[in-house]
């Protein structure tokens, strides 16, 4: 076969002598048959001719104490076989001999407004005694922060410029899709004006930077200067601003990640007009909804596979979510029109939301859609600037084979709960159950079986009793440590007593805690 393809030709007898089965390489009516593309390699020339004169060189004097610190905490410093995604604003000179000795990072930006705005990285600027902006053409302005959101990594930059500048716009990164063409432009190390292209590898990508993490995960090598930089699709709109890369190494393998233009929009318009951000705040602690728990809420199919939605664990007191009539058990699929596929999609959206202002829920309930309109409160305010209020920890996996007990004096004591708090409470865990695997534990306390409250041990064996009888995965409600989250329960699981429903039987217990019992 070498040789055939070598020579340009190809023995067909050869070939069927080589591959009996060639049958089984015939084209399959089920197989995937995807479009070969109809264009080229795209040319960028004329794009980046056109969009270049507004990307911008941000040079920032930072003092050295702060810059260390700073690497110490993020591990940004220079590598070192650092594996997880950091920022990199590019460190050049450095004035030895004085304890207030001053390092020059350089970072990049891009213009969006004639009259000398300037968006970039919150870390290229962050700590900076003083900023300057080098444009294309290589004038040099200094420049003023007009605002920081270290929770997005963005600042705002104003420069004041003899006339008019060259600026581009924000595009729509909703619209961006995984394999589409963008270009990076910027300053990586000092090197302005560097272009790379590459694809859009990812949408969504958590990468544990920040509450609201939803980056756009490219291709294009970026590397440390490029911060701040823009990312063009090819109709020369801003979709993203670069930030972040993975590495072993501090230098580009493939792996950047860009700030999506939806969430810099929305941050940068507040950062002009105000000066600083304020977010929605909703009042709910959500987590993911698995198959299991869909299963054991009864949820419909319409919530896709996996499902969507960002399911209810907790409604703080006086929280909007609570005084709207959100409850625990509700499976939130949409605000204000738009799909809420993930607890994270949940706090991004919320908190993208004015405060003070109406958005509309759209929540299942019982199975049911519902709709309600909530007074969206103020996160930095009705919050305590708490940043996980409206997203939450997914529960662990159990199943039944647990001890129930009523919430005595002495227990509510133990467990540091007051009156307001009613259920169950686990007192005993049975080995090797697929509770015990799971991770169940003494203490745990159960408040509901699905979106049903339970007051006692009876209620809980009960409700949980009944839904084994039709064979259907149980959700609990639990609190853990101050913490609530559903548990999915399923009548199939692995591990002594994985199956078994709860007897229903009063053990009569002593008084010490343990009057009331229930096995499950």
């Amino acid at each position: 076969m070498l040789t055939g393809v070598a020579g340009g030709r190809f023995e067909t007898g050869t070939a069927h002598a080589q591959s009996p089965s060639s049958s089984a390489l015939a084209a399959h009516p089920g197989a995937i048959q995807p479009q070969a593309p109809s264009q080229r390699l795209p040319d960028f020339t004329a794009l980046v001719k056109q969009v270049k004169p507004a990307v911008v060189s941000i040079t920032s004097q930072l003092k050295a104490d702060t810059v260390e610190d700073d690497d110490q905490d993020q591990g940004g410093g220079g590598g070192g076989g650092q594996q997880m995604p950091f920022p990199f604003p590019f460190g050049f000179q450095m004035q030895h001999g004085n304890p207030h000795r001053t390092i020059e990072a350089r970072g990049s930006g891009f213009i969006i407004s004639p009259d000398g705005f300037v968006v970039t990285n919150n870390h290229v600027v962050k700590g900076a005694t003083s900023v300057s902006v080098t444009l294309d053409d290589g004038t040099v302005l200094p420049a003023q922060v007009v605002g920081r959101d270290a929770r997005t990594d963005l600042a705002l930059l104003r420069v004041k410029p003899g006339g008019k500048l060259p600026f581009i716009q924000l595009g729509d990164s909703d619209d961006v899709e995984p394999g589409q063409w963008v270009i990076a432009v910027g300053n990586p190390y000092g090197l302005g004006g560097s272009v790379t292209a590459g694809i859009v590898s990812a949408r969504g990508r958590d990468i544990g930077d920040g509450p609201y993490d939803s980056f756009l995960q490219i291709d294009a090598p970026i590397n440390r200067g490029n911060s701040g930089g823009p990312l063009f699709t090819q109709d020369g709109k801003v979709v993203g601003v670069n930030t972040a890369i993975l590495s072993p190494s501090g230098g580009s393998i493939g792996i950047g990640f860009a700030i999506p233009s939806d969430v810099v929009r929305n941050v940068i318009a507040q950062l002009q007009k105000h000066g600083r951000v304020t977010r929605g705040y909703l009042g709910v602690q959500a987590q993911a909804v698995t198959p299991q728990i869909a299963k054991g809420l009864d949820l419909p199919a319409s919530l896709g596979s996996p499902p969507g939605g960002a399911l209810v664990a907790n409604v703080t007191n006086g929280s909007p979510a609570e005084k709207s009539g959100i409850k625990p058990g509700d499976v939130i699929t949409q605000i204000n029109g738009e799909k809420v596929g993930t607890p994270r999609d949940l706090a991004i959206k919320v908190a993208s939301v004015a405060p003070d202002s109406q958005a509309r829920l759209t929540y299942l309930r019982d199975g049911s859609s519902q709709t309600v309109d909530v007074h969206v409160g103020n996160l930095g305010k009705d919050g305590n600037g708490a940043g996980g209020s409206d997203n939450g920890q997914p529960g662990s996996q159990g199943s039944i084979g647990v001890g129930l007990a009523s919430l005595t004096p002495d227990l509510r004591q133990q467990l540091g709960i007051d009156d307001s708090v009613h259920g169950a409470v686990v007192h005993s865990v049975q080995p090797n159950s697929a509770a015990d695997q799971a991770g169940i534990r003494p203490g745990d306390i159960i408040l509901g079986v699905g979106s049903h409250l339970v007051s006692n041990p009876a209620d809980a064996a009960k409700a949980v009793h009944s839904a084994l009888q039709q064979d259907q995965t149980v959700a609990l409600r639990i609190l853990r440590d101050g913490q609530d989250a559903f548990v999915a329960i399923s009548p199939n699981a692995n591990g002594a007593g994985g199956s078994q429903a709860p007897d229903g039987d009063e053990d009569g217990g002593n008084g010490g805690g343990q009057d009331n019992n229930q096995s499950g």
